[in-house]
């Protein structure tokens, strides 16, 4: 069973989208964007980016906690990780993205119920 992205908007109105494992899981979350094209445009970048190693940025906080950023191959920030006790957590999390990126369904959120 493949994963999903929620495409959500925002509490300021914009957009943004987060990319759930198959067990329900936020494994990458984008950006803001102020319009909803330029969102699915950021999901389709995940789908063509997130299958390659060489575009996660794998990073340290501030309070050693470890995370992710996925880039696309121009450098801009597609989307972040959730933090990560350990490298060994963080790599996992590589994983799954570069496993559910291509084939995730899409759930559009911010259609407004009748």
């Amino acid at each position: 069973m493949p994963g999903k992205f929620e495409l959500k908007t925002a509490s300021d109105g914009q957009f943004m989208f987060n990319l759930k494992a198959a067990n329900g899981e936020v494994i990458l979350t984008s950006e803001l964007y102020t319009r909803k094209e330029n969102a699915l445009n950021g999901i389709e970048s995940v789908r063509k980016n997130g299958g390659a190693s060489a575009n996660f940025e794998r990073k340290t906080s501030v309070k050693g906690d470890n995370y992710f950023v996925l880039k696309a191959t121009n450098g801009q920030v597609i989307g972040k990780s959730g933090m990560y006790a350990s490298e060994a957590g963080m790599e996992k999390g590589i994983a799954s993205v570069m496993t559910n990126a291509a084939d995730s369904t899409l759930a559009d959120l911010t259609q407004k119920k009748a």
